[in-house]
């Protein structure tokens, strides 16, 4: 059995939404593998266009890794030297050196402008928003606006912070069906088939909830939900395609290998969008670096140049890059001066950071924006999170300009500043 949320949620005196969701699954033959050779069998077949954004939590140093200061004094230019790329006039940190060759595949963004709400909240990165906690992140409005396909949840989390996950994705008023689907173990464990529960039980099952549900519905505020995710949790457990798309065990060991454990879950994310989840959310390492800067990124940096290389790559080889598009970045920079009191550490920046783009049939091969000699501003009018989003709505056919009513029913747009980025066209 599994609990779709991950939380119990009263819905009325003795019945919680936990109680309505626990399903079995059917556990058919049907390989993730088999889908996607019947899909490639079906040139007529549209792929879904699907985002992945990675999280840098605590904020990756741009002067360390993309946009780096050789010619800056000691303090402000650090330890590491910078390496030429594949393309001429565009370097990068000497400890990414796949990023280098593969610099054909990448956009590059220097000098933008984030906030610090000093919690190292993403809500800024996955909203398109400064304030917190008022608008729903990008994923709740794409599962609100376009909903799933083929039985897969529309929106994926694998941000985790264990044991517990990070609370960093509300759905607000697109309603807390949009909330992301998330695969803590506990849960995918449970999508076995129940001992004894058949097809046909399981069909009984769903009629009984309707009736449940036709029943409830003038009560509870909360049905419309529930019925969401009833009708999602039994669209899943009906598909061993989405079993299959979470469990890492379909891949050859040499893959699993290539990505590497610190970046295992852009693997799991490459296999969710290629089985039509449109967007996932992952987190990867620890880059708030008060202290230590070097010795963390230096230790960390390598690990994300392989993880994000395999990443691109297999996108690429797979025919995926138009209609997966990547982003990677943190909630902002790290300061352009080293502080030797901290012991070689950089502080939160978010006057200037970095950001990092593959596929999506944007037009790649450059950098976007640049910043003053010492990293620390964009010359000339920076991008902020919500031009970058504007590009993924864009990408997954959602005009910026729409609106959905809020708790109100007030008409709020998806994003207030709408203008993508230019360069990307």
């Amino acid at each position: 059995m599994f609990t779709f949320l991950g939380e119990a949620r009263q819905c009325r005196k003795g019945v919680t939404r936990r109680d309505v969701l626990r399903l079995g699954s059917l556990g058919l033959g049907l390989s993730l593998a088999d889908v996607l050779c019947a899909r490639a069998a079906t040139p007529t077949a549209s792929r879904t266009k699907s985002v992945i954004l990675i999280w840098l939590r605590g904020g990756a140093s741009h002067i360390d890794s993309y946009d780096m200061k050789p010619d800056a004094p000691a303090e402000i230019r650090g330890e590491f030297k910078p390496i030429q790329t594949n393309l001429p006039g565009i370097q990068v940190c000497e400890h990414l050196p796949l990023h280098a060759k593969m610099m054909d595949k990448l956009a590059v963004f220097r000098g933008i402008k984030s906030n610090d709400l000093g919690d190292h909240t993403p809500h800024y990165i996955l909203t398109g928003f400064p304030d917190r906690g008022k608008r729903p992140v990008f994923g709740a409005v794409v599962s609100h606006l376009s909903g799933g396909t083929g039985g897969m949840p529309p929106y994926v989390s694998l941000m985790y912070k264990p044991p517990g996950l990070y609370d960093n994705e509300a759905a607000t008023y697109t309603g807390p069906a949009n909330r992301p689907f998330v695969p803590k173990a506990d849960g995918l464990a449970n999508l076995s088939p129940a001992n004894g529960v058949s097809l046909e039980r399981i069909r009984d099952r769903r009629q009984l909830l309707g009736t449940f549900d036709d029943f409830n519905r003038s009560v509870d505020q909360n049905m419309a939900g529930i019925d969401a995710f009833t009708r999602q949790a039994f669209d899943m457990i009906g598909s061993p395609a989405v079993r299959d798309a979470f469990d890492l065990k379909k891949e050859k060991p040499g893959t699993i290998e290539r990505y590497g454990k610190f970046c295992e879950s852009f693997l799991q994310a490459r296999r969710l969008v290629e089985a039509g989840v449109s967007v996932v959310t992952c987190k990867v390492g620890d880059w708030d670096t008060h202290e230590h800067n070097f010795r963390d990124h230096k230790e960390q940096l390598p690990q994300l140049d392989r993880g994000f290389h395999a990443l691109v790559t297999d996108l690429h080889d797979r025919g995926l890059d138009k209609d997966v598009a990547v982003v990677m970045w943190g909630e902002f920079g790290r300061s352009p001066r080293v502080s030797k009191e901290r012991m070689d550490g950089r502080d939160h920046w978010p006057d200037a950071g970095s950001a990092v783009i593959a596929g999506g049939g944007f037009k790649t091969g450059q950098v976007i924006g640049e910043t003053t000699a010492d990293g620390g501003r964009a010359k000339g009018k920076p991008y902020t999170p919500a031009n970058v989003l504007a590009s993924l709505y864009t990408h997954l056919g959602i005009d910026p300009a729409t609106t959905i009513r809020d708790h109100a029913n007030r008409p709020m747009y998806v994003l207030d500043d709408r203008e993508p980025v230019r360069e990307l066209t």
